[in-house]
C-alpha cells in the first residue's frame, strides 16, 4: 500500500487507520452484526432477490431487448432523428410542477446527500425540455431528437406494466404545424412495423386536446374544471361507465353533458361531433384532425389510424393533438402514446416552442411479440470455434483466433485443455457455424481444416486464404465451396 506522498510505505497513521477500517468492515459483514440483525431469520436467497418490479436481462432476454433497440434506432435514423441522452436522476421539481398528479404519485423520490429533493426520471419529456431551454435558442428548426431512456415508476405490476422499463422517446420542437403531429405518429408506426407488427395487430387511436376542451365547453362545463374533466376520461377504460359518470357528476357536470360525453366515448365520430358542435374552437380541431388524417394517408399509413374521443393522454402539459398505439384484440395496456406539448419548455425556462412527440415503451411490445410469434430466435452463435488436436497447437489456434476477431469475426475456444471430441461438442453448443481445426499437420504446413457444423462438411484452407477472404470481407458459404484448397 503506497501512502499519499508516494514513498511505498504506510505511515503509523495510514496503518492505524487501515486496521480500524478493515476490522469495521469485518464486523459490518458479520453475520452477528446489526445490518444482518435486520433479516434474523430470512434465508439469503430471499433478502437480496431482485425488487418487484424490476427485471434482469439474461443473454436470452438481451437479445430480445437489443432487437427491439435496433429496430427503434433504424427507424428513428431513417426519419432523420438525432439521438440524445439525460440522467437519470433530476430534481423533483422537474416532474412536481410539469408532469400533473398521477405521475408524481409514483415518483420514487428522495432527499440527497446535499439536501436536494430528487428523483428518478419516470418520464423523459421534461429532461428534454429541460436540455433545450438552456440550449435551443440559435439552433436550427426544427430539432428533431429520440432517445432510449430507463424510466422508473413505482406503480402496481402487472401484465405491460412494471416499475421499470426502457422507452423510445421522439421529439420534434420549433414546429407548429400539423405535419409534425403526423409525422412523429407516422414514426411511431414504422417503429411498431419494423419488428414485424402490421395493421391487424395494432391501431393508432388519435383525439385533439383542444377539440376536448371545445366540446366540455360547449356543453356548459366551466374551464376551471376541464383537468378533472379530462382526468375522468383517461381513466374511463380502466374504470368504466359508471365510475366515469360518476366523477364527472362530482365535478358538477350536468345530467346532460354527463350522457353526451358518454355517447361519445362509446365511439362517437369526428363527423358527428362536427355536426353535433358548431362552436368555432371545434371545428378548428376538427380541420386539424382531418388534415393530419390525410396526410398519414397519403403516406400509406391510413389503414392505422381511427379517430377516438376517449384517448386524452393523463398527463398535464399536453396542448394539441394525441394519439396511442393500442393491440387490436385489446388485451394490453398501450404500446404507445404521445401528442402535442407547446407550452412545456417555456415552463422550464426556455423559449417559447411548438412541441410533439410520442413514448413507446419495451414492456407492452415484449408481450405482444410473444402473443404473436414473432420473438426472433437468439439461440447462441459464433463465426468459428477454434480447436486443436494436441496442446502444442494451442498457440497457433490462438493467433488465428487473434486474427480472425481484428477481422471482425466473432471467435470462441476452449480455455482449458479437452481432446478434439470436447471441443467439437463445445463448438455445437457455442452456436459455431464452422470449426476450424489445426493438428500437427495442419500447423506444420500453415492450414487449417474447416468443418461447416451445419452440414458436416470439411475442406482444408491455408490459413493464409481464409485471413485473405476474410479481410475481403468473404462469407462462410463461399469459403466452404471455395476450390483449390
Amino acid at each position: 500500500m503506497q501512502n499519499s506522498a508516494g514513498t511505498g510505505f504506510m505511515s503509523l497513521s495510514d496503518a492505524v487507520c487501515s486496521v480500524i477500517f478493515h476490522t469495521a468492515l469485518r464486523a459490518a459483514y458479520s453475520p452477528a452484526s446489526s445490518w444482518f440483525a435486520h433479516y434474523p431469520s430470512m434465508p439469503a436467497s430471499r433478502s437480496f432477490a431482485r425488487l418487484p418490479g424490476f427485471r434482469d436481462f439474461a443473454p436470452g432476454d438481451m437479445a430480445l431487448r437489443l432487437h427491439i433497440f435496433d429496430a427503434w434506432r433504424r427507424v428513428a435514423r431513417r426519419y432523420g432523428f438525432r439521438e440524445y441522452d439525460g440522467p437519470p436522476l433530476e430534481r423533483l421539481g422537474l416532474y412536481v410542477a410539469k408532469s400533473g398528479d398521477e405521475i408524481v404519485d409514483q415518483l420514487y423520490s428522495f432527499r440527497d446527500r446535499g439536501g436536494r429533493e430528487v428523483a428518478l426520471r419516470p418520464e423523459m419529456t421534461p429532461t428534454l425540455a429541460r436540455i433545450l431551454a438552456a440550449r435551443s435558442r440559435g439552433m436550427p428548426k426544427p430539432i428533431r431528437w429520440y432517445s432510449l431512456p430507463q424510466l422508473f415508476r413505482y406503480e402496481r405490476s402487472q401484465r405491460g406494466r412494471l416499475r421499470e422499463h426502457f422507452q423510445l422517446n421522439v421529439d420534434i420542437v420549433g414546429e407548429a404545424g400539423v405535419a409534425a403531429d403526423a409525422e412523429v405518429l407516422a414514426l411511431a408506426i414504422d417503429a411498431t412495423r419494423e419488428l414485424g407488427l402490421d395493421e391487424t395487430d395494432f391501431a393508432a387511436l388519435v383525439n385533439d386536446r383542444k377539440l376536448v376542451a371545445a366540446v366540455l365547453s360547449e356543453a356548459g362545463v366551466p374551464s376551471d374544471r376541464h383537468g378533472g374533466c379530462i382526468a375522468a376520461i383517461d381513466r374511463a377504460s380502466r374504470v368504466g361507465e359508471r365510475a366515469t359518470a360518476a366523477a364527472l357528476t362530482a365535478l358538477g357536470v350536468s345530467q346532460s353533458a354527463v350522457t353526451e360525453l358518454a355517447e361519445l366515448l362509446d365511439g362517437g365520430s369526428l363527423d358527428r361531433i362536427a355536426h353535433r358542435y358548431r362552436s368555432e374552437p371545434v371545428q378548428e380541431a376538427v380541420g386539424r384532425l382531418e388534415e393530419h388524417a390525410a396526410i398519414l394517408g397519403a403516406m400509406g399509413l391510413g389503414e392505422y389510424v381511427r379517430f377516438d374521443f376517449s384517448v386524452v393522454r393523463g398527463l398535464a402539459y399536453y396542448t394539441g393533438i394525441v394519439f396511442e398505439l393500442h393491440d387490436r384484440a385489446g388485451e394490453l395496456r398501450a404500446i404507445c402514446g404521445g401528442g402535442r406539448y407547446d407550452r412545456l419548455l417555456e415552463l422550464v425556462g426556455g423559449e417559447p416552442l411548438p412541441a410533439v412527440g410520442f413514448g413507446m415503451g419495451d414492456v407492452v411490445l415484449t408481450e405482444l411479440l410473444g402473443d404473436r410469434g414473432l420473438v426472433p430466435d437468439e439461440a447462441e452463435r459464433c463465426d468459428y470455434y477454434v480447436a486443436w488436436v494436441e496442446e502444442r497447437q494451442r498457440a497457433a489456434g490462438l493467433a488465428l483466433g487473434r486474427r480472425l476477431r481484428e477481422a471482425g469475426r466473432s471467435v470462441v475456444y476452449t480455455l482449458r485443455g479437452q481432446p478434439l471430441g470436447r471441443q467439437l461438442k463445445a463448438a455445437n453448443r457455442a452456436g459455431a457455424e464452422a470449426a476450424l481445426i489445426i493438428g500437427p499437420e495442419e500447423a506444420e504446413r500453415g492450414e487449417v481444416t474447416m468443418r461447416d457444423l451445419r452440414t458436416g462438411e470439411q475442406k482444408k484452407r491455408t490459413v493464409y486464404q481464409l485471413l485473405e477472404s476474410e479481410t475481403m470481407g468473404g462469407t462462410l458459404d463461399r469459403q466452404i465451396d471455395r476450390e483449390g484448397s
